[in-house]
């Protein structure tokens, strides 16, 4: 197919979209990457799709070097088999649904565990163990607010994939394929991925592992060692806590007037307060419908996402005033859990055993001191809830800890047998027993991967794009196509080129070779070879690397080994 600029659809534009914010957003619009259909869909024009495909081969390409086989499954299920694994209530809104003609409840896939499960119904024998299984696949998912043009949608191409196990140890070993295979992905694809500890979520099962990669564009917050000993999302993070030295002294629980204290701060200022290391700060939350308390210590902020893994909860939600009087009788300011009973408590890890604490006396205006936890409080189950603040210390060497903002580019999970079980997907094991398959699911987000490229990959001309994803690997621009001689080196390099198998477009428009430039530096091409007629008079032409800058006269002889030995070295 003949790669000439004049007869591509490339609709770049001058200015940047008002309503983008990503610089990624910006670029892919500006370029003619991508254009917005309505709020969280976009279209991939022809430079968008290439670079699309070429990020999914490099995903193909490491997902078959550790043996996985793919698949294509629907992107419509059926509710039952939702409703099956527990899951159709647990998606909530975010999950589109819809009725078909003879009014069964279908839902559009956000994933596919459920789906690849039931196909692993099939599998009956230990000896047919490990299976992968992976497609790349369209999802959906009823983004509340989608933004950054691909990097938060309601619709995009995402590579999932399975394993399927005998054993624990079976899985650990996909784990750790999937692992080292994402590693190699992101390293193609150019993205500084950190590999963090993360939250299961919605996924369940025993661990997760998310591929992170720097940018203010991200959504999520990574907590992380600047010596490289430990990296963990916000939602798991920990941290070494230096020892609180308790006040001892406070043995018995004592009930003091506060008028008018409502906050932390001012409790620390009040006669017979305490500093916040010494005070219990109680949140009340309602978890699947049963009010809950959450304890932190009163200097700590309390992670969501921690209390609902913790908790096992599937909707989560803050008391209002008004249930907060009803359950405790008391307005927030004034709340605690010394002698509440039927109610769940949820304490976080830094208050266990401590004595001499400060909290409210679920009575507006009063407050106890003198609060041993182990003694006062009938604590339910004991969690890691506190958010990790910067500068704290690293679990692993004590350095101080850094907060860095992300996009999140991949999750592995560990999901065990939550699904095989719920679906019935068992296996004869070596002793001829019926065992549940033990399952492992992996994601990478194709869109994502693009948008995540075009954040790291940028400068104030335009997008930079590796060789290895480029939507062309070079150009060759003309600055005047009525000149015979330029127009004929032209046509003779890129034919030289498409031989050897580099992706080249000839810029043949009848436009300014400033224009032309501008054009190649925004989309991104990685090297450009300029044809001028006064070069070219000495046997010449002008070779440009995107990402440097820098340009070179070379021989028009030798400009097709040097092309071609600057992208081999490069893919």
């Amino acid at each position: 197919m003949s790669m000439r600029w004049s007869n591509l659809f490339i609709p770049t534009l001058r200015d940047a979209p008002a309503d983008a914010e990503a610089a990624s957003h910006k670029l892919l619009v500006q370029g003619g990457f991508i254009r917005q259909l309505h709020a969280g869909h976009y279209s991939l024009l022809p430079l968008g799709l290439k670079v699309h495909d070429k990020v999914e081969r490099i995903v193909r390409d490491e997902m078959d070097s550790i043996g996985a086989q793919e698949f294509l499954l629907p992107a419509m299920h059926p509710a039952s088999i939702w409703r099956e694994s527990g899951r159709w209530e647990v998606m909530g809104d975010e999950m589109f649904r819809l009725t078909d003609r003879k009014g069964a409840d279908l839902a559009l896939g956000m994933t596919h565990e459920e789906i690849f499960t039931t196909l692993a119904l099939e599998i009956s024998s230990y000896k047919t163990l490990p299976q992968i299984w992976y497609q790349i696949q369209w999802k959906f998912r009823d983004e509340p607010r989608p933004k950054s043009g691909l990097l938060r949608v309601r619709e995009f191409a995402m590579k999932d994939s399975y394993s399927f196990d005998l054993d624990e140890a079976g899985l650990d070993a996909n784990f750790r394929l999937h692992h080292d295979a994402y590693v190699r992905i992101f390293d193609r694809l150019g993205l500084p991925a950190i590999p963090v500890e993360a939250s299961s979520g919605s996924m369940g099962g025993s661990g997760s592992t998310e591929f992170m990669v720097p940018s203010d564009a991200g959504e999520d917050d990574v907590v992380r060692c600047p010596n490289g000993d430990y990296a963990a999302n916000l939602e798991r993070a920990t941290s070494a806590l230096p020892a609180v030295a308790d006040r001892s002294e406070l043995t018995d629980l004592v009930r003091f007037p506060t008028p008018g204290i409502r906050t932390i701060a001012a409790l620390e200022e009040v006669e017979g307060g305490a500093p916040a290391v010494h005070q219990i700060k109680t949140m009340v939350m309602v978890l699947d419908g049963e009010i809950t308390l959450a304890l932190v210590r009163g200097d700590h902020q309390l992670n969501i996402q921690k209390l609902l893994d913790a908790s096992g909860a599937i909707e989560l939600r803050p008391a209002t005033p008004e249930e907060t009087l009803e359950h405790l009788g008391a307005n927030p300011g004034s709340l605690g859990a010394v002698g509440v009973e039927g109610k769940r408590i949820i304490a976080d890890e830094s208050l266990r055993g401590r004595v001499g604490l400060t909290t409210g006396a679920n009575e507006d205006d009063w407050h106890y001191t003198g609060v041993s936890v182990e003694r006062d409080i009938a604590v339910d189950q004991w969690a890691d809830l506190r958010e990790v603040s910067a500068g704290e210390a690293c679990p692993v060497c004590g350095t101080d800890l850094e907060i860095a903002r992300c996009i999140e580019s991949g999750h592995i999970f560990k999901l065990g047998t939550k699904y095989s079980e719920v679906l019935g997907a068992t296996v004869l094991d070596p002793d001829g027993k019926n065992v549940p398959l033990v399952m492992g699911s992996y994601g990478i987000g194709i869109g994502r991967a693009v948008a995540a490229i075009a954040e790291t990959h940028r400068d104030d001309r335009g997008l930079i794009w590796p060789v290895s994803v480029a939507p062309y690997e070079a150009v060759i621009t003309v600055v005047s196509i009525k000149d015979e001689a330029s127009m004929t080196a032209a046509e003779a390099l890129y034919s030289d080129l498409r031989s050897r198998g580099i992706d080249v477009v000839l810029d043949d428009r009848n436009a300014r070779a400033g224009v032309k430039f501008a054009d190649s530096e925004l989309i991104g091409i990685p090297f450009r070879v300029t044809i001028g007629p006064r070069a070219l008079a000495d046997g010449q032409v002008e070779f440009t690397a995107r990402r440097s800058g820098e340009t070179e006269r070379v021989s028009l002889d030798s400009v097709a080994d040097l092309l071609a030995g600057a992208v081999s070295a490069a893919r």
